[in-house]
């Protein structure tokens, strides 16, 4: 009844009910009753137990942040015992299948320099984002040895990325994560500019970078750039990011006098280049259906023209890959839409790698806001929403 159910709610809700009260109330039919006990400071660490186990997430959520946001609290030796038995709970609810509540406990724990190492490494191993990467992220607990352990087994598609951006790692946790094939995390480990990256690591992505147009970047902004790292960026990087590693103040000013002079002879070039790269559409259009019809119209072609910095040729590519009308494309453009444009490169054939480096060039997109390859390099998109903005584009192109 209702009446007894609000006077069941006052019991579980007051810090004077009876402990024996406060058990029975643990098994009470109402999930209103069960959540105020939840939040009630007096409740026996029995009836903490009991709620642990409750049928109802929201119920196991309430009791989840309540002990979490007492953890710091209760760092006094006098609470030693209180603590365990919190933690005990703790433990409990991190086992949960609720996302939820297990996200609730690592935020609340993720800083604490006294929380249970096993409490905090569960929760880093934690297969959803939201619950290992907080932990990743801040937990003074975690180790070098945890960390590479943590990039080796990459139990969540966010683990690896977590790792990279947390501050201050050291360089044997970034060689761990340049040893990875994961994209984004290294991407995500050149932007940490408090990553300690050995020299030869970072001449090695280096390397690795002519295809990887999203780190290029990064890289012109990391810190501590060697003269190899420094001219090895020069050869492909676009023009505009070279201007930037020209201008860097630490280089060696006999790398910096090095890099002027490749800007320079870039710059001179490229107005002799108007009539053959990308001036006019009508002649990348052209240079695009010569590159089809040779069968050279590749990934390659198409992110090199990207990381040129080549809209036009990129735009025409794209187009004749796709088998569309450039208006289509430029459409795409014009909207500054991630989904068309990564629908234009899935119907091209091309993977997400050239999505990825398309979608800057083409809809004038930050780094940040980019669509981003599934875990494994596959598309974001269903191809049912792809088809549809294909068709959208088609319709609206015209």
């Amino acid at each position: 009844m209702e009446t007894d159910e609000a006077t069941r709610v006052r019991q579980g809700a007051s810090t004077s009910t009876a402990p024996d009260v406060l058990a029975r109330l643990a098994a009470d039919p109402s999930v209103k009753v069960r959540a105020t006990l939840a939040l009630n400071p007096a409740a026996p660490w029995q009836v903490h137990h009991l709620l642990a186990r409750d049928g109802d997430e929201r119920v196991r959520l309430l009791l989840a942040r309540r002990l979490g946001a007492l953890m710091p609290s209760l760092s006094d030796a006098a609470q030693s015992s209180i603590r365990e038995q919190a933690y005990q709970t703790l433990t409990a609810l991190v086992a949960d299948e609720a996302v939820r509540v297990r996200a609730a406990i690592a935020e609340e724990v993720k800083s604490l320099p006294d929380a249970p190492r096993a409490l905090i490494l569960r929760l880093a191993q934690d297969p959803a984002v939201m619950v290992c990467e907080p932990v990743i992220l801040f937990s003074p607990l975690l180790s070098t040895a945890d960390l590479v352990a943590l990039v080796a087994a990459a139990p969540s598609p966010g683990t690896v990325r977590a790792v990279a951006s947390r501050k201050r790692i050291d360089a044997v946790v970034s060689d761990a994560v340049a040893g990875t094939a994961d994209h984004d995390a290294i991407r995500a480990l050149l932007h940490n500019a408090s990553a300690q990256i050995r020299e030869t690591t970072l001449d090695a992505l280096v390397a690795r970078a002519r295809a990887e147009i999203d780190w290029h970047e990064p890289l012109v902004h990391r810190p501590l750039l060697s003269a190899h790292a420094a001219h090895s960026l020069s050869e492909i990087v676009a023009t505009h990011l070279l201007e930037v590693l020209a201008a860097r103040a630490d280089l060696d000013p006999v790398v910096t006098r090095d890099l002027q002079r490749s800007l320079a002879a870039r710059l001179a070039r490229e107005p002799d280049a108007g009539t053959p790269t990308d001036t006019t559409m009508d002649y990348a259009m052209v240079k695009a259906q010569e590159l089809a019809s040779d069968g050279r119209l590749s990934e390659t072609a198409i992110l090199d023209a990207a990381r040129r910095g080549e809209l036009r040729l990129a735009t025409a590519l794209l187009a004749v890959a796709a088998g569309v009308p450039v208006t289509v494309v430029e459409r795409a453009a014009a909207l500054r839409s991630t989904k068309a444009v990564v629908s234009l490169a899935w119907k091209a054939g091309f993977s997400m790698r050239v999505a990825a480096a398309l979608q800057p060039l083409l809809a004038r997109l930050a780094p940040d806001a980019i669509l981003r390859a599934e875990p494994g390099g596959g598309y974001p998109l269903s191809p049912e929403e792809m088809r549809w903005q294909l068709d959208f584009l088609g319709r609206t192109g015209r």
